[in-house]
């Protein structure tokens, strides 16, 4: 399963959708997203009976959604892909559009099921060999998952394709073959800029997380000036920039990213900053946030938020929550970071034998993510398993050395007195 795509890819992303043939074709390809919603919303005016433009005018919705994190341009995207497929039920743009929603939507399964009904259609669409891949991978479907990637590779290599291929890669824990592919989709290119600064960041947070902090500052900036004000590439940046001590414009960057879009993340790494540089209100206020988030989670009936549960648990504060939502989680991902937020959550509420099965399902292909390692670490010292506590420690901070720092404070210290018994 590890090198299911070794052949293919010799000669040629808690992904990117693949563009759309009428998207890179044309004037619109060369439009910036608000420009290309303004044009499609008065073709689409101007033409009703004209499936067409209302479908590109859905797909530039869904491109609005990622550059913002504003799910109000998905909830106009479904409206529109219903509307065409009632009225045309085998609209063929409008059911790859469906796909691509409920991707977004996390409902992987059904897209799985869509995708499928799509390969009988069409086989030789790559765009369903991606979208099926996609839902599959969240599902923790890893062999299948892969089948589909090397499909799309194979029929169609491209950002889209190398992008996902370096995440397979990624998980199955080649992080060297992860970066190399995913400067491919870099060099590739895309229509969209935010397409190529998404890859961007990718590739600044496999560099990051492998340690290499200048070759993920220098992917970071690329993609802030690919896209600019691009939130995950500031976030990116200010990761880094903690890492290498330089906190006054760590939380510069933070500040940016929130303001632009408020991630439950980036509240935790800004108020982490402001407690080491002694602003103890500012880091209150954080926390504060993060509160409100949850609040309007429970009142939207969000049973799911992977992030929020790791978050809360970083924190040690509502541990009951986390495990909750990691849980609920569960039941729509089985996929490895799923299982981390699990085994973290669980091992916060004092259940160390369930946190250790997690974990060890997170850990089944040695993804290398330092903070899983971390999280086994803490768990098997629980456990009284100092071995295995000494060995995941260390690989974390071979890893990458400053992945987090209170996590790498903790790690040094348990380290130090495990090797002294």
């Amino acid at each position: 399963m590890r090198g299911f795509l070794l052949i293919t890819l010799a000669f040629c992303p808690v992904f990117r959708a693949q563009e759309s043939d009428s998207d890179r074709m044309g004037v619109a390809a060369r439009l910036k997203t608000d420009e290309r919603i303004a044009a499609y919303q008065k073709l689409a005016a101007s033409k009703p009976e004209d499936l067409h433009y209302q479908n590109l005018l859905a797909g530039a919705y869904i491109q609005k959604m990622r550059e913002t994190t504003d799910f109000g341009y998905i909830d106009r995207a479904e409206k529109l892909v219903n509307l065409t497929l009632r009225t045309e039920p085998g609209n063929y743009e409008a059911l790859r559009l469906r796909s691509e929603i409920g991707l977004e939507r996390h409902h992987f399964s059904e897209v799985a099921g869509f995708s499928r009904q799509m390969i009988g259609i069409a086989p030789d669409d790559s765009w369903n060999w991606g979208t099926l891949g996609d839902a599959l991978m969240e599902m923790g479907q890893y062999e299948e998952a892969a089948g589909a990637y090397q499909k799309m590779m194979s029929l169609r290599p491209n950002q889209a394709s190398y992008n996902r291929a370096s995440y397979y890669r990624w998980v199955m824990g080649d992080a060297e073959g992860a970066i190399s592919i995913m400067q491919r989709a870099v060099e590739a290119g895309s229509s969209s800029p935010e397409n190529t600064a998404w890859c961007l960041v990718d590739l600044g947070n496999l560099y990051f997380k492998t340690g290499r902090l200048s070759q993920a500052a220098e992917a970071f900036a690329t993609a802030s000036r690919t896209f600019p004000g691009y939130h995950p590439a500031l976030a990116g940046l200010g990761r880094v920039l903690s890492a290498q001590g330089n906190l006054p414009a760590a939380i510069e960057n933070f500040q940016r990213a929130q303001a632009a879009v408020p991630m439950p993340e980036y509240a935790e790494a800004l108020a982490d900053l402001y407690e080491r540089t002694g602003k103890p209100r500012e880091a209150l206020r954080q926390n504060q946030l993060l509160d409100v988030v949850d609040r309007m989670t429970v009142a939207a009936n969000e049973k799911t938020n992977r992030n929020l549960a790791l978050v809360f648990a970083d924190q040690d504060r509502k541990l009951e929550r986390a495990l909750d939502l990691a849980r609920a989680e569960l039941d729509v991902r089985g996929d490895v970071y799923t299982y981390d937020a699990l085994a973290w959550a669980l091992y916060k509420n004092h259940r160390y034998a369930e946190a250790e099965e997690a974990a060890a399902k997170a850990m089944r292909f040695g993804t290398p993510e330092p903070s899983f390692y971390f999280h086994a670490a803490m768990i098997a010292n629980a456990l009284g398993n100092a071995g295995a506590a000494v060995r995941n420690f260390q690989k974390a901070l071979d890893l990458n050395p400053h992945f987090d720092s209170r996590s790498v404070e903790i790690a040094s210290v348990i380290l130090r007195t495990l090797r002294h018994l």
